[in-house]
């Protein structure tokens, strides 16, 4: 405990609401790790779009302000605050997430439940394990939901960002072909020279080439990131008794649904909380899921870096990544 500072940098939100006028960098006390939990030296965090929602207070829950923002990050586990588990992960590089109470992991140290830590195999850099929960997780979860439904061919939107990327790898290695769909031609150009199929919901004929596609391949299932008239579009497309799972917000709208699809095509929205599946699943996460996740963190559900910032730079690291979601990860490295 002598090595580990009493304060530390980090990013602080003071206030709920769109925009980074709220969000400064300061020094706070060290925080100390309860029965359970433990102290990690933060080595990467990244900017996902589940902070940004938390932040302008449309999340699934908000914490009590001033607070630090961060889903997930990896680090060194340097303190215990007791318990079996805790113990265990003393010196241990990790993969981790914060809870739904306190502080988050924008800063040089943050606390964890040790239950909510996971060991990095040797192989796998700080960089991709600070990654390795959020993205791959939600990858990994919706294409297990496409197997369990028996789904040969999905649609997935916002297939140009690092986790439409993922499902789409991630479908061609489990056998599940992923229609991307994009809101760019650019974007689309891009993901077809990969070998992806796309569409793009500029295009004038979009709906149409999209409803001829889900009749001829018999499509019923679709992953939506985006909500607002994107998850009415996608359903109004889908076979009759589709379903659209609705796992973001992108554009902030609530997710919307025809009564002619609803009542007299037997068509359903469905929301995706990878928090709640985590709760669902259990141990079992840790015991069977999470080391087949963490092989293919390199490979099928790595995420590429774009860039990587100070925390004394957490303004202009928000605003680079909200003006290129798709163009790759940001990740703070205090």
């Amino acid at each position: 405990m002598s090595s580990i500072p009493t304060t530390m940098k980090s990013v602080l939100l003071t206030d709920y609401g769109p925009g980074f006028g709220a969000v400064e960098v300061i020094e706070r006390n060290v925080p100390e790790p309860k029965n359970g939990e433990v102290l990690v030296k933060v080595t990467a965090s990244p900017i996902n779009p589940s902070d940004l929602m938390f932040m302008t207070g449309r999340y699934g829950f908000k914490k009590r302000l001033p607070v630090v923002p961060g889903f997930e990050a990896s680090g060194t586990v340097v303190a215990s605050g007791g318990g079996l588990l805790a113990r265990l992960w003393m010196g241990r590089r990790v993969a981790f997430a914060v809870q739904a109470t306190g502080d988050g992991t924008w800063a040089e140290y943050a606390v964890a439940s040790a239950a909510h830590c996971l060991p990095l195999r040797n192989d796998v850099t700080f960089e991709q394990g600070a990654m390795m929960l959020v993205n791959p997780f939600t990858a990994w979860a919706l294409m297990s939901i496409a197997r369990e439904r028996g789904a040969k061919t999905v649609l997935s939107t916002a297939a140009g960002s690092s986790l439409g990327s993922m499902i789409w790898r991630l479908g061609k290695e489990q056998g599940v072909d992923v229609v991307g769909i994009v809101r760019r031609t650019e974007q689309a150009v891009e993901l077809k020279a990969r070998g992806m199929e796309v569409l793009c919901a500029a295009d004038a004929k979009f709906e149409q080439e999209l409803s001829v596609l889900c009749r001829r391949e018999k499509i019923k299932l679709a992953f939506d990131a985006v909500g607002g008239e994107t998850t009415a579009r996608l359903a109004k497309a889908l076979d009759i008794g589709g379903q659209v799972i609705v796992y973001g917000g992108l554009s902030l709208k609530d997710a919307s649904l025809s009564l002619d699809d609803l009542i007299f095509r037997s068509k359903s929205v469905e929301g995706f909380w990878l928090s709640q599946w985590f709760a669902n699943k259990g141990l079992g996460v840790i015991l069977t899921d999470a080391p087949k996740v963490q092989k293919l963190i390199g490979t099928v559900l790595a995420s590429e870096v774009r860039r990587t910032y100070p925390l004394d730079d957490a303004v202009a690291a928000l605003s680079d990544y909200t003006a290129a979601m798709s163009g790759g990860k940001i990740l703070f490295v205090p």
